[in-house]
Protein backbone atom coordinates (compact mmCIF):
# COMPACT_ATOMS: atom_id res chain seq x y z
CA UNK A 1 0.00 0.00 0.00
CA UNK A 2 1.63 3.63 -0.90
CA UNK A 3 0.09 6.59 -0.87
CA UNK A 4 -1.22 6.72 -4.74
CA UNK A 5 -2.87 3.38 -4.00
CA UNK A 6 -4.47 4.47 -0.68
CA UNK A 7 -5.84 7.79 -2.30
CA UNK A 8 -7.23 5.18 -4.98
CA UNK A 9 -8.80 3.60 -2.74
CA UNK A 10 -10.51 6.36 -0.50
CA UNK A 11 -12.06 7.68 -4.15
CA UNK A 12 -13.74 4.60 -4.83
CA UNK A 13 -15.56 4.30 -0.98
CA UNK A 14 -15.97 8.14 -1.49
CA UNK A 15 -17.68 7.24 -5.10
CA UNK A 16 -19.84 4.64 -3.99
CA UNK A 17 -18.18 1.75 -5.96
CA UNK A 18 -16.17 0.35 -2.67
CA UNK A 19 -18.44 -0.17 0.25
CA UNK A 20 -16.46 0.54 3.98
CA UNK A 21 -16.30 -2.90 4.87
CA UNK A 22 -14.36 -4.23 1.77
CA UNK A 23 -12.33 -1.08 2.28
CA UNK A 24 -11.50 -1.94 5.69
CA UNK A 25 -10.71 -5.57 4.26
CA UNK A 26 -7.86 -3.58 2.17
CA UNK A 27 -6.24 -1.71 4.67
CA UNK A 28 -6.46 -4.83 7.28
CA UNK A 29 -2.58 -5.22 6.74
CA UNK A 30 -1.74 -2.04 7.51
CA UNK A 31 0.86 -1.37 8.70
CA UNK A 32 2.18 -4.86 8.95
CA UNK A 33 1.79 -8.12 8.17
CA UNK A 34 3.46 -11.19 10.23
CA UNK A 35 4.64 -14.53 8.41
CA UNK A 36 6.26 -17.61 10.09
CA UNK A 37 10.18 -15.91 9.46
CA UNK A 38 9.49 -12.21 8.70
CA UNK A 39 7.05 -9.08 9.72
CA UNK A 40 6.19 -7.10 6.43
CA UNK A 41 5.91 -3.23 6.66
CA UNK A 42 3.60 -2.50 4.72
CA UNK A 43 3.14 0.78 5.92
CA UNK A 44 6.85 2.30 4.67
CA UNK A 45 5.70 3.66 1.58
CA UNK A 46 3.20 5.67 3.06
CA UNK A 47 5.26 6.76 5.52
CA UNK A 48 8.75 7.63 3.49
CA UNK A 49 7.67 7.39 -0.58
CA UNK A 50 8.95 3.77 -1.01
CA UNK A 51 8.43 0.87 -0.06
CA UNK A 52 10.20 -2.23 1.44
CA UNK A 53 12.38 -4.19 -0.33
CA UNK A 54 14.20 -7.50 0.37
CA UNK A 55 17.74 -8.23 1.08
CA UNK A 56 17.93 -11.75 0.06
CA UNK A 57 21.09 -12.82 1.06
CA UNK A 58 21.05 -14.93 4.16
CA UNK A 59 17.51 -16.06 2.99
CA UNK A 60 16.48 -19.33 2.12
CA UNK A 61 14.82 -19.11 -1.44
CA UNK A 62 11.39 -19.77 -0.32
CA UNK A 63 11.59 -17.07 2.82
CA UNK A 64 12.29 -15.33 -0.16
CA UNK A 65 9.50 -16.24 -2.43
CA UNK A 66 7.17 -15.91 0.70
CA UNK A 67 8.05 -12.42 1.14
CA UNK A 68 8.07 -10.98 -2.43
CA UNK A 69 4.40 -12.65 -3.23
CA UNK A 70 3.08 -11.43 -0.44
CA UNK A 71 4.33 -7.69 -0.96
CA UNK A 72 3.54 -8.00 -4.51
CA UNK A 73 -0.14 -8.68 -3.65
CA UNK A 74 -0.14 -5.26 -1.74
CA UNK A 75 0.24 -3.70 -4.74
CA UNK A 76 3.61 -1.87 -4.51
CA UNK A 77 6.55 -1.89 -6.63
CA UNK A 78 8.60 -5.09 -4.89
CA UNK A 79 12.48 -5.07 -5.09
CA UNK A 80 14.87 -8.28 -4.07
CA UNK A 81 18.52 -7.81 -3.87
CA UNK A 82 21.44 -10.07 -3.37
CA UNK A 83 19.03 -12.77 -4.51
CA UNK A 84 20.63 -15.73 -6.10
CA UNK A 85 19.12 -17.90 -9.56
CA UNK A 86 17.69 -20.03 -6.73
CA UNK A 87 15.66 -17.38 -5.30
CA UNK A 88 14.22 -16.34 -8.50
CA UNK A 89 13.12 -19.73 -9.63
CA UNK A 90 10.79 -19.73 -6.66
CA UNK A 91 9.83 -16.57 -6.68
CA UNK A 92 9.04 -17.18 -10.25
CA UNK A 93 6.74 -20.11 -9.26
CA UNK A 94 4.72 -17.68 -7.24
CA UNK A 95 5.13 -14.60 -9.52
CA UNK A 96 5.92 -15.08 -12.63
CA UNK A 97 5.70 -11.39 -13.91
CA UNK A 98 8.89 -10.79 -11.64
CA UNK A 99 12.31 -9.83 -13.88
CA UNK A 100 15.14 -11.17 -12.53
CA UNK A 101 18.78 -9.27 -13.40
CA UNK A 102 21.88 -11.77 -13.73
CA UNK A 103 24.60 -9.00 -13.73
CA UNK A 104 22.71 -6.73 -10.59
CA UNK A 105 21.63 -10.08 -8.86
CA UNK A 106 17.94 -8.31 -8.53
CA UNK A 107 14.35 -9.26 -8.36
CA UNK A 108 11.60 -6.23 -9.35
CA UNK A 109 8.02 -6.51 -9.89
CA UNK A 110 7.53 -2.48 -10.85
CA UNK A 111 3.82 -2.05 -9.96
CA UNK A 112 2.44 1.59 -10.25
CA UNK A 113 5.80 3.13 -10.83
CA UNK A 114 5.24 7.15 -10.39
CA UNK A 115 7.90 8.94 -11.96
CA UNK A 116 9.28 11.94 -10.24
CA UNK A 117 10.99 14.00 -12.86
CA UNK A 118 14.32 13.34 -10.98
CA UNK A 119 17.26 12.57 -12.90
CA UNK A 120 20.55 10.19 -11.66
CA UNK A 121 23.65 9.29 -13.09
CA UNK A 122 24.94 6.13 -12.17
CA UNK A 123 28.50 5.38 -13.49
CA UNK A 124 30.94 2.52 -13.17
CA UNK A 125 34.78 2.61 -13.42
CA UNK A 126 35.06 -1.09 -14.57
CA UNK A 127 33.27 -3.53 -16.21
CA UNK A 128 33.81 -5.71 -13.00
CA UNK A 129 32.21 -2.83 -10.96
CA UNK A 130 28.81 -3.23 -13.23
CA UNK A 131 26.85 -5.95 -10.84
CA UNK A 132 26.84 -3.00 -7.92
CA UNK A 133 26.45 -0.29 -10.59
CA UNK A 134 23.11 -2.59 -12.01
CA UNK A 135 21.84 -2.88 -8.92
CA UNK A 136 22.18 0.86 -8.39
CA UNK A 137 19.90 1.65 -11.96
CA UNK A 138 17.67 -0.94 -11.08
CA UNK A 139 16.83 0.43 -7.86
CA UNK A 140 16.64 3.90 -8.91
CA UNK A 141 14.20 2.91 -11.86
CA UNK A 142 11.90 1.21 -9.79
CA UNK A 143 11.60 4.09 -7.69
CA UNK A 144 10.90 6.30 -10.28
CA UNK A 145 14.08 7.78 -11.43
CA UNK A 146 15.41 8.47 -14.62
CA UNK A 147 18.97 6.29 -14.68
CA UNK A 148 21.76 7.58 -17.33
CA UNK A 149 24.31 4.26 -17.10
CA UNK A 150 27.66 5.52 -17.99
CA UNK A 151 30.50 2.33 -17.70
CA UNK A 152 33.40 1.52 -18.35
CA UNK A 153 35.23 5.56 -17.66
CA UNK A 154 37.79 4.57 -15.07
CA UNK A 155 40.66 7.01 -14.47
CA UNK A 156 42.97 4.85 -16.66
CA UNK A 157 41.97 6.47 -19.45
CA UNK A 158 40.21 9.58 -18.05
CA UNK A 159 38.88 11.18 -21.63
CA UNK A 160 36.05 8.58 -21.41
CA UNK A 161 33.93 10.41 -18.59
CA UNK A 162 35.28 13.64 -19.71
CA UNK A 163 33.20 12.71 -22.69
CA UNK A 164 29.82 12.13 -20.78
CA UNK A 165 30.34 15.35 -19.15
CA UNK A 166 27.00 16.81 -20.62
CA UNK A 167 25.22 13.88 -19.37
CA UNK A 168 26.62 14.21 -16.17
CA UNK A 169 25.72 17.97 -15.40
CA UNK A 170 22.42 17.16 -16.52
CA UNK A 171 21.56 14.70 -13.55
CA UNK A 172 20.37 15.27 -10.05
CA UNK A 173 22.48 13.10 -8.12
CA UNK A 174 25.24 11.08 -9.18
CA UNK A 175 26.26 7.30 -8.24
CA UNK A 176 29.81 6.14 -8.40
CA UNK A 177 30.71 2.93 -8.29
CA UNK A 178 34.23 2.06 -8.14
CA UNK A 179 37.32 -0.80 -6.75
CA UNK A 180 40.55 -0.64 -7.06
CA UNK A 181 41.89 2.70 -5.78
CA UNK A 182 38.09 4.22 -5.94
CA UNK A 183 39.61 7.35 -7.41
CA UNK A 184 36.55 7.88 -10.01
CA UNK A 185 34.49 9.94 -7.54
CA UNK A 186 36.79 12.83 -7.05
CA UNK A 187 37.45 12.78 -10.62
CA UNK A 188 33.78 13.54 -11.02
CA UNK A 189 33.09 15.53 -8.19
CA UNK A 190 35.06 18.04 -9.69
CA UNK A 191 32.67 18.07 -12.67
CA UNK A 192 29.27 18.23 -11.35
CA UNK A 193 27.20 20.30 -9.49
CA UNK A 194 25.05 17.43 -8.20
CA UNK A 195 26.05 15.61 -5.19
CA UNK A 196 27.78 12.52 -5.41
CA UNK A 197 27.35 9.22 -4.01
CA UNK A 198 30.72 6.87 -3.86
CA UNK A 199 30.09 2.93 -3.79
CA UNK A 200 33.65 1.13 -2.95
CA UNK A 201 33.13 -1.99 -4.98
CA UNK A 202 35.38 -5.25 -3.77
CA UNK A 203 37.20 -5.49 -6.93
CA UNK A 204 41.14 -5.37 -6.87
CA UNK A 205 44.14 -7.13 -5.69
CA UNK A 206 45.04 -8.41 -2.42
CA UNK A 207 46.00 -5.21 -0.95
CA UNK A 208 42.47 -3.80 -1.86
CA UNK A 209 41.23 -5.76 1.53
CA UNK A 210 38.03 -6.55 -0.71
CA UNK A 211 36.90 -2.69 -1.30
CA UNK A 212 38.27 -1.41 1.98
CA UNK A 213 41.28 0.37 -0.13
CA UNK A 214 38.74 2.06 -2.10
CA UNK A 215 36.01 2.56 0.67
CA UNK A 216 39.20 4.60 3.00
CA UNK A 217 40.45 6.61 -0.17
CA UNK A 218 36.51 7.67 -1.14
CA UNK A 219 36.05 9.10 2.39
CA UNK A 220 39.44 11.20 2.06
CA UNK A 221 38.28 12.48 -1.28
CA UNK A 222 39.32 16.34 -1.92
CA UNK A 223 36.30 16.66 -3.35
CA UNK A 224 33.64 18.59 -0.92
CA UNK A 225 30.21 16.85 -2.83
CA UNK A 226 30.48 13.47 -2.05
CA UNK A 227 29.22 11.12 0.43
CA UNK A 228 30.27 7.23 0.59
CA UNK A 229 28.26 4.59 1.14
CA UNK A 230 29.04 0.71 2.29
CA UNK A 231 31.17 -1.59 -0.02
CA UNK A 232 28.91 -2.82 -2.58
CA UNK A 233 26.17 -1.32 -1.14
CA UNK A 234 24.90 -0.35 -4.58
CA UNK A 235 20.94 -0.01 -3.11
CA UNK A 236 21.67 2.06 -0.84
CA UNK A 237 23.34 4.67 -3.13
CA UNK A 238 20.25 4.56 -5.27
CA UNK A 239 18.05 4.87 -2.07
CA UNK A 240 19.71 8.08 -1.02
CA UNK A 241 19.80 9.28 -4.20
CA UNK A 242 16.55 8.35 -5.02
CA UNK A 243 15.33 10.97 -2.52
CA UNK A 244 18.02 13.89 -3.57
CA UNK A 245 16.77 13.98 -7.12
CA UNK A 246 13.26 13.42 -6.21
CA UNK A 247 13.24 16.55 -4.21
CA UNK A 248 15.39 18.70 -6.92
CA UNK A 249 13.19 17.56 -9.25
CA UNK A 250 10.19 19.16 -7.17
CA UNK A 251 12.13 22.48 -6.57
CA UNK A 252 13.03 22.64 -10.19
Amino acid sequence: MDRNSLLRLLARVQQGELTLDSACESLALLPFEQTATATLDHHRSLRTGLPEVIFAGGKTPEQTAEIFARLAASGVSVLATHASKEAATAVHQQVPQAIYNTIGRTLSLPQNVTKHGGRIAVICAGTSDLPVAEEASITAELFGAEVIRITDVGVAGLQRILAHTKSLRSAHCVIVCAGMEGALPSVVGGMVAAPVIAVPTSVGYGASFGGTAALLGMLNSCSPNIVVVNIDNGFGAAYTATLIARAAAKQA
